[in-house]
């Protein structure tokens, strides 16, 4: 019989089996979910705006409340939330969840301005409380930035923003380059606060591709050669820009993949820059 907490847990996570995703699709609720400690919704007051953020925090088995520990965050596509992450069964999401819990990290998975963020001022904003938050929590070893798509790229644009505050980054389909991008123009433009008309030069801060010297920690992307949401052209020349001064990085590129990354290649990314993170650290 299941115990009265491991029923409670199963009912919310079920509950919350209702995110549905216009680039990454929710299929169910992953069953290795469960392997984590707790999975935990948490709420603050963003200093931004005064507005309520959410954030889901998986706790691997056995850790202990003071031991340090190392976090992977995890940044959902466009149409999704913070449950991505934590309920797909697709290989990105996968991959993100086996690493945590092989690695013994704590995965966490914001909103970061929910659906159609885009890493915009608000959303940079709420990342780097969210990352003061946790310090202020936990005993931290290194953090680890990644994400899918939308969340790719958010994950290139606050490490080029903030690297002082990331210790590795996995983009996984995302672009570099949002002045040259031509897909969710209105969501884009609403996180930006105007048109790449009105406010290039918001645009051009938020594109990792014109700050590749801030890219001095360990960095994996993945890209596909027929990718037609989010092509991967800029972050193919970001990748060659950041290995003239970092040799920590890999590129997977499948010439005939498409908007998604396989299982066995987020794995490999991830692994990639915990391993490098991990030898960083020694």
């Amino acid at each position: 019989m299941f115990s009265a907490q491991r029923l409670q847990r199963s009912l919310f996570l079920l509950a919350a089996c209702c995110v549905t995703a216009s680039m990454m699709t929710v299929d169910c609720l992953a069953d290795d979910s469960a392997k984590f400690a707790s999975i935990v919704d948490q709420t603050f007051v963003a200093d931004y705006d005064g507005t309520q953020q959410k954030y889901v925090v998986l706790t691997p088995p056995g850790m202990s409340e003071k031991a340090p520990v190392s976090i992977l965050i995890t940044l959902h596509g466009h149409g999704s939330d913070r449950w991505q992450f934590v309920q797909q069964t697709r290989g990105e999401c996968q991959a993100a969840r086996d690493v945590a819990l092989e690695h013994n990290m704590l995965m966490v998975s914001p909103d970061y301005r929910a659906k159609t963020s885009w890493m915009g001022p608000a959303a940079e904003a709420d990342m780097v409380q969210l990352i003061q938050i946790l310090r202020d929590t936990y005993n931290i070893e290194r953090i680890i930035v990644s994400g899918g798509s939308m969340g790719g790229t958010g994950a290139l644009t606050f490490a080029a923003l903030h690297p002082e505050l990331v210790d590795g980054v996995v983009s996984l389909n995302g672009t570099a380059n949002l002045l040259e991008y031509q897909r969710f123009q209105d969501a884009i433009a609403t996180s930006f606060g105007g048109s790449k008309e009105q406010v290039p030069q918001e645009y051009r801060k938020r594109s990792a591709e014109f700050l590749p010297m801030k890219f001095t920690m360990p960095l994996a992307c993945t890209t596909g050669g027929k990718d037609d949401i989010v092509p991967p052209d800029s972050v193919l020349r970001l990748v060659d820009q950041v290995r003239k001064h970092n040799p920590k990085v890999l590129n997977i590129h499948q010439t005939e993949g498409g908007h998604s990354t396989t299982y066995a290649d987020s794995k490999q990314a991830f692994e990639f820059v915990i391993g490098a993170t991990n030898s960083a650290a020694r």
